[in-house]
């Protein structure tokens, strides 16, 4: 994890949005293993019940204070470290990168009533670039202040936004390719903000009213399709989260939405981000012995990303029908459990095996699933 003074450029991503809407998802990293100390760029989801959206904004201090947008209403509040209730299944975020700040003059960027709010980022990077103030990165931080004429933004309100999407890697089925067809931002609580009302009663999208002075903090991803810090698709590079600057309303800004329209970039800074880092978990089944009548063994979680509802099977002589299974409701990053499993072996040879999450449940890559299982050969006299 990345001390409070970093100032390296680095980004640390726990999951990705990839993961995050394939499904549920049950690793969570807690709001005190994120440094607000500066300028710290981020964004994220909260957990899925009490779902929200996260944004990291700058506070009086010159720290950082993340708001938590709520699905409910749009409303949002302060994350304060130490409240124990703030544990994020999908974040990423820099450490300080204050002295990395590039500024970008919005004259220059002229026309931006009306453009696409993307493709005025595109036109900064590559202004920037051009004139050699700007490095390379393969992800890009933002800080903007924007006004819009109308805008559109969106609340994760299930985190879940599709678990047929993780179904279709085994298996199809009508209702998996009717979700998966469509955009993810059409799974989420959406609303609008606008001079006026657009009086509609057959309008699905809730007006909320005047607040169209934003305050945003988010990232442009050189390689969409990764899936890493945006939507996995080719023309995704911009994800964007904010609040309004009268602390009324934030969520994720919905910048492509038709009914979402510029007015002007008050402010506009970028963050070359040079280093990415991904945090996951690493659940492991150690120190497996029989003794005294029972199984013995030792339940870890070596990762960086704290667990919850966590499987464990106990397989007897390869008979997976009739398997033994225990649920360990957290296993935080770092912790283990021991465990003391009775079990009458009748004389012979057996063979013990113990499986975390033999479901596959939890998201660890192909390596770090080796150590998932353990297995003891025996002869009971």
């Amino acid at each position: 994890m990345p001390p409070a003074s970093a100032s390296d450029a680095e980004l640390w991503i726990a999951n990705t949005v990839a993961d995050l809407i394939q499904g549920d998802i049950n690793e969570h990293l807690p709001l005190e293993r994120i440094p607000l100390q500066g300028d710290v760029l981020g964004l994220g989801t909260t957990t899925s019940f009490d779902n929200g959206e996260l944004t990291f904004l700058r506070n009086p201090s010159g720290n950082t204070t993340i708001w938590k947008c709520q699905a409910s209403d749009a409303g949002i509040r302060p994350l304060h470290p130490g409240e124990g209730s703030s544990h994020f299944p999908y974040v990423c975020f820099s450490g300080d990168v204050s002295d990395q700040k590039v500024l970008v003059d919005p004259a220059e960027l002229a026309p931006q009533a009306g453009r696409p709010l993307q493709e005025l980022v595109d036109e900064a990077i590559m202004l920037l670039r051009a004139q050699g103030r700007l490095p390379a990165a393969p992800i890009y931080g933002l800080r903007l202040e924007l006004e819009w004429q109308s805008l559109v933004i969106t609340v994760a309100s299930k985190l879940c936004m599709g678990q047929q999407r993780r179904n279709a890697a085994i298996a199809t089925s009508a209702s998996g390719d009717g979700t998966a067809s469509r955009s993810i931002y059409d799974l989420l609580q959406h609303y609008r903000l606008a001079e006026a009302d657009p009086g509609d009663p057959e309008d699905p999208i809730r007006y909320l009213g005047r607040s169209l002075h934003w305050d945003c903090c988010g990232f442009y991803d050189t390689e969409p399709s990764s899936g890493r810090v945006t939507v996995p698709q080719n023309d995704d590079h911009l994800h964007l989260h904010g609040c309004s600057i009268d602390l009324r309303h934030g969520g994720h800004l919905h910048h492509g939405h038709p009914g979402t329209r510029l007015k002007a970039v008050r402010r506009f800074a970028i963050y070359p981000l040079q280093k990415l880092h991904w945090l996951a978990s690493d659940l492991a089944i150690e120190n497996l012995r029989y003794t005294s009548g029972s199984a013995v063994f030792d339940v870890f979680n070596h990762g960086a990303m704290d667990v919850s509802d966590v499987g464990v099977a106990v397989v007897i002589d390869d008979r997976y029908s009739d398997h033994r299974y225990l649920r360990l409701p957290w296993l935080a990053a770092g912790g283990g459990e021991r465990f003391s499993l009775p079990l009458d072996l009748p004389q012979g040879q057996h063979r013990l095996e113990v499986i975390a999450d033999p479901q596959r449940q939890i998201l660890e890559t192909v390596a770090a699933q080796r150590n998932n299982r353990a297995s003891l050969d025996l002869v009971i006299a």
